[in-house]
């Protein structure tokens, strides 16, 4: 795989989330903060990250669900992120962000936690491709297994958004093969999704044989493929603890 790098920060909502709409009293967001709390340290002890403390409440003390990690300053950049990646996990919870070490800013999920993950699956795919039937978007059986190892590869990635792009090469019609990318990029989303892999962070698209493999020809087979690019952190699934609601 060769995808571009490109991992860009992108943050749903304003840090300070109110509690408020939808049906959401304050005892029941005090319930779901508890809960996330819990969770919150449960993950990181699995991290190996049990002296940092998740907090739930923004610099105004409202509850919110992007929570801020503080402790830990003796730990290094990987070990950050993966204990970020921990909490990320959760379901329910947006981006997670660190408070700052001395002479910082505070900064979300690093760009460490999502390079990482990116790598997992580009080796994975770097002699393995996922096959289609042909001219369809049908995934071969034979896929089976390999869509398992992408889908355990994209697991450390919860909270982020997962671009996943199909391609094909310029032989044939090229409306037809804008519509047959994008429809193998949602076979590849839908496949991920009955792996676990929760699909409102999953994003497929399709670009046909606008983008071939570096060094080859657009009408090179060998421009057949589905990419994935990994963005983090990113809220893409609002709760009722920070969607604002009438008045």
């Amino acid at each position: 795989m060769a995808a571009p790098r490109r991992h860009g920060l992108i943050l749903a909502g304003a840090a300070a989330s109110l509690l408020v709409g939808l049906g959401a009293d304050f005892g029941s967001g005090a319930r779901m903060i508890a809960g996330f709390s819990g969770a919150a340290q449960t993950a990181l002890a699995g991290a190996g990250a049990a002296g940092v403390k998740a907090r739930f409440t923004d610099g105004a003390g409202w509850q919110t669900r992007h929570p801020t990690l503080s402790g830990g300053d003796a730990l290094g950049d990987a070990s950050r992120a993966r204990a970020a990646a921990a909490v990320a996990a959760i379901p329910g919870v947006g981006a997670v962000f660190w408070s700052p070490r001395p002479g910082t800013r505070r900064t979300a999920v690093t760009d460490v936690a999502a390079t990482q993950c990116q790598q997992s699956v580009a080796a994975i795919l770097a002699s393995r491709t996922i096959r289609f039937a042909e001219n369809r978007a049908a995934i071969d059986p034979a896929s089976g297994e390999l869509l398992n190892e992408v889908a355990a590869a994209l697991r450390p990635c919860a909270g982020s958004v997962i671009a996943i792009i199909g391609h094909t090469d310029a032989s044939g019609d090229d409306a037809a093969n804008l519509t047959l990318s994008r429809q193998r990029a949602l076979a590849v989303r839908d496949a991920l999704g009955a792996r676990g892999i929760d699909l409102a962070g999953l994003r497929a698209k399709g670009v046909g044989a606008q983008q071939p493999v570096e060094g080859l020809t657009a009408a090179d087979p060998a421009n057949r493929r589905i990419e994935f690019t990994v963005i983090a952190p990113a809220s893409v699934a609002p709760t009722a603890v920070d969607t604002p609601g009438p008045g």
